[in-house]
């Protein structure tokens, strides 16, 4: 693994900046995978590692830096907690540490570094020289992931009855003998609603199971 200035330098570019939140995130990830004994996360230990994180803000893009998990990987689980704390998995042995950010730190921080008057440059100093227990929470945990949350898993993919858009991983409803995906059979809980006057694609009559 490489050092601490080596990840932060790596997280930096990769973010855009350095800030408070990505010092947390690479020290986070460091300490996750020191526990669950990986010791090269992009490299031979690449298959062992599912990263669940529950917030998205800096220390989010770190900690995909340190472990090498994306979320195109199908590695990196994204639950939106709102939270600074990540779980991390090791698909080896089973084994999975939940670590969260102490609120305290932001004090100790103010309290380490007071002649710093900007509070982002105090935690920056501050993160990078703190234990992990004046940072962190840590907890054992179990993680159950289904085969068909691994990374790798390649699943049945199927035809909105409605909107005519394909569907990956089952995220789908039945309802009254038709296949719809979960923006129609939920319009309103989706994320989006389209746009006054345009109109909706055209429905694919067919709920026809098909190979990815």
């Amino acid at each position: 693994m490489e050092s601490l200035d080596d990840l932060l330098r790596l997280a930096e570019a990769a973010h855009g900046h350095l800030c408070a939140g990505q010092v947390l995130g690479v020290r986070m990830a460091l300490l996750g995978c020191r526990r669950l004994g990986i010791e090269d996360p992009r490299g031979r230990d690449r298959k062992r590692l599912v990263t669940f994180i529950e917030i998205d803000r800096c220390a989010t893009d770190a900690i995909g830096v340190v472990t090498g998990c994306r979320l195109g990987k199908r590695a990196l689980k994204f639950r939106d907690w709102g939270k600074m704390a990540a779980t991390f998995a090791d698909l080896e042995s089973g084994r999975a540490i939940r670590i969260v950010a102490l609120e305290s730190s932001k004090q100790r921080a103010c309290e380490l570094y007071p002649s710093l008057e900007n509070k982002n440059r105090q935690q920056m100093q501050a993160y990078r020289e703190m234990e992990d227990s004046g940072l962190f929470g840590e907890q054992w945990v179990e993680v159950d992931l289904s085969p068909k949350e691994m990374p790798g898993y390649k699943g049945e993919r199927i035809v909105c009855a409605e909107c005519g858009e394909g569907i990956n991983y089952e995220r789908f409803v039945e309802r009254e003998g038709a296949t719809l995906c979960l923006a129609c059979a939920y319009p309103e809980q989706r994320y989006y609603q389209p746009a006054r006057g345009e109109t909706r694609p055209v429905a694919v009559k067919s709920s026809s199971r098909e190979c990815q």
